[in-house]
């Protein structure tokens, strides 16, 4: 099951980077923290882990020296995002330009509030 929710995590990240061009820290970090209970450090090495090429090579390696990445969630969340950044962009791609930005906003909305609110 945490298999699943990792690829979970990946595939949303994926669509909601072939929509609105985000992922790292707006989708994996906080699905890392909140739904598989990851501690912070962990959480930003494995998320720059999984963004590797291009994004955070020399970040996640300096992560990875300290011993805050989980490769196994990092690979996980990397194929989740390969998959879901192709479908991500052909379903936007079918969108208005201003449904796309509206859409985009109520999901900073949602995103800012459970930060927040999240009691942490």
């Amino acid at each position: 099951m945490t298999y699943l929710l990792l690829l979970a995590i990946g595939l949303v990240a994926g669509v909601l980077s072939g929509m609105f061009g985000i992922g790292g820290g707006l989708i994996i970090v906080p699905a890392l923290l909140f739904l598989m209970k990851l501690k912070e450090f962990e959480a930003l090495g494995t998320s720059l882990a999984a963004l590797i090429p291009p994004v955070g090579l020399l970040g996640a390696i300096e992560y990875y020296r300290n011993g805050h990445v989980n490769i196994k969630y990092a690979a996980l969340i990397a194929f989740g995002l390969f998959l879901g950044a192709y479908f991500g962009a052909r379903l936007t791609l079918g969108l208005s330009p201003e449904l796309v930005r509206k859409l985009y906003a109520v999901f900073l909305l949602v995103v800012a509030g459970r930060i927040l609110f999240s009691g942490k």
